[in-house]
């Protein structure tokens, strides 16, 4: 009877036995580890920022747009006598919002709507004239007012995505919607402390108003200063009283 050396890594009917696969297995493992997996780029490792919908849209980016607050106290007294004014108590509040958009790094365009609360607070002294000779305990021109600003700004510092510092110029012009006339007196008998009335529709104040301006701005703060080119008074009133000031200066808060 004649015997056959059986190979180890074969059974008797000729398939390879169950070492030989897990040998074979373990070399083709190795093989594709060490073979660098081109189908698993990370996409998220190259640009993050365009693969985001609002890429354009950012402080230091092409668009934005934000609100702002200011108070812009009235520079100055007027330009004679008879009108003199209190200083601080005469002052603008504004509410605006501002729309930018940015053409290279460092240069911008953009415009601005804003409402406009100026009120002038009038000094009681003999001379007065405006709006007559009579004398209150307080007394002021209050008027309301619509504007419309287009603007240019130069950008100046670090480039990241924040509003950075800035100057801007500008011109606007507005429309003044509504006009009161507030006086406050003490009473003459015991019923009450203060007595006020108001005159509304003042037909001696313009109804449109425009001039030039300027901001210089760091982040969220912003100094603000615009002078009126336009008159106050308008008809006879204008020969009767003199010019109030023309400036406007004060600071500007971003709300972001």
């Amino acid at each position: 009877m004649e015997t056959r050396p059986v190979n180890p890594g074969r059974t008797e009917g000729g398939r390879y036995g169950l070492p030989s696969l897990v040998l074979a297995s373990t070399l083709a493992a190795l093989l594709l580890a060490a073979t660098p997996a081109r189908a698993q780029r990370a996409l998220l490792s190259t640009d993050v920022a365009a693969d985001t919908a609002r890429q354009t849209y950012g402080p230091h980016r092409r668009h934005f747009r934000h609100l702002y607050l200011a108070y812009m106290p009235v520079l100055g007294q007027p330009a004679g006598p008879g009108a003199d004014l209190r200083p601080w108590s005469s002052a603008e509040m504004v509410l605006g919002l501002r729309e930018k958009l940015r053409l290279t790094p460092v240069l911008a365009i953009g415009a601005d709507a804003r409402y406009v609360y100026l009120r002038y607070a009038l000094a009681q002294h003999a001379d007065k004239v405006l709006p007559d000779a009579a004398l209150h305990h307080r007394e002021a021109l209050a008027l309301h007012r619509g504007d419309l600003e287009g603007w240019a700004r130069l950008r100046f510092g670090r480039q990241g995505n924040t509003v950075g510092r800035y100057l801007d110029v500008s011109g606007w012009g507005g429309w003044v919607a509504a006009t009161a006339h507030h006086t406050e007196d003490e009473p003459n008998s015991a019923r009450a402390k203060r007595v006020k009335t108001t005159e509304t529709g003042l037909p001696y104040l313009r109804r449109w108003a425009y001039g030039a301006g300027a901001r210089l701005g760091s982040q969220r703060l912003v100094l603000t200063a615009r002078y009126r080119l336009s008159d106050t008074f308008r008809g006879p009133a204008a020969g009767l009283y003199p010019e109030l000031p023309r400036w406007t200066v004060g600071l500007e808060i971003g709300v972001l």
